[in-house]
């Protein structure tokens, strides 16, 4: 059943999903009424089933589901990934790469692959102020308290 995310439990499952580029504002009511329509049909026959998402910065994808009263199956899984491979491929974006780095550059959103990323901290194009995105997070309470942060707050700091 879909939710608000707010009533998400805090121990709930996050997947975080970066797109390789902003939604364009076309693409952005279409991208949200799939999701939206996914997220209530996924699970659908368990009544205790609750999930919710958020798409943020018309970027990042987030999906919650609280697996704790009902418990998600390789198959729930493979449902939602299969999910995002039709986006990606409808939308022409990456969305299952986690290795590349998502930062605010003042009000914009950066994705750059992590070498990239590297170098410019060794440039000092980014700093230990400069906020990042953690998308390997696996929990909601992680997502409210660590999803966005000062680079220096986050396991990226080591790249400073």
């Amino acid at each position: 059943m879909f939710v608000d995310h707010s009533l998400i439990p805090e121990d709930a499952k996050v997947w975080i999903y970066p797109s390789s580029r902003k939604f364009y504002p076309n693409e952005i009511e279409e991208v949200e009424q799939k999701v939206k329509t996914f997220v209530e049909n996924w699970k659908s026959d368990d009544e205790n089933f609750k999930a919710s998402y958020q798409f943020l910065y018309n970027r990042f994808l987030i999906i919650f589901a609280d697996d704790v009263t009902a418990p998600l199956q390789n198959s729930d899984i493979d449902a939602s990934v299969s999910f995002i491979l039709e986006l990606q491929q409808l939308y022409n974006v990456e969305l299952l790469d986690k290795m590349n780095v998502c930062f605010k550059q003042g009000e914009f959103v950066q994705y750059k692959e992590l070498k990239d990323f590297k170098k410019l901290v060794k440039n000092k194009a980014v700093t230990a102020k400069t906020i990042v995105f953690d998308n390997l997070i696996t929990t909601k309470q992680d997502y409210d308290t660590f999803w966005e942060v000062a680079i220096e707050d986050s396991w990226y700091r080591r790249f400073l």
